[in-house]
């Protein structure tokens, strides 16, 4: 699955440039990255790996880390299933936008 998810990461499928996704704008809104195309990609990653719900929640982490501590230490099953799709998210753009 992640081979398939790089190799179209790698193609350029993707959303259009001019949109931005809620991880783009939570990355810039951080101000940790202060580089665009890094948040662009990081977003094509989220496009290919997160459902837009899942985006929404994930780009709440950016602004309270701790709420990433509280769903991964979880015992509900649906927070360990959206964990497990972040982590591949965050693996996926780990491995996309490695600069």
């Amino acid at each position: 699955m992640k081979r398939t998810l790089l190799a179209l990461l790698l193609t350029g499928i993707s959303a259009p440039a001019a949109f931005a996704g809620p991880i783009d704008g939570a990355c810039m809104r951080a101000g940790r990255a202060n580089d665009p195309a890094l948040c662009k990609c990081i977003q094509r990653a989220a496009d290919l790996t997160l459902t837009r719900a899942d985006q929404r929640r994930a780009a709440g982490f950016f602004k309270d880390p701790h709420k990433a501590q509280e769903v991964r230490q979880s015992d509900r099953a649906s927070d360990a299933a959206f964990w497990r799709r972040y982590r591949n998210f965050g693996d996926t753009a780990e491995a996309y936008c490695a600069q």
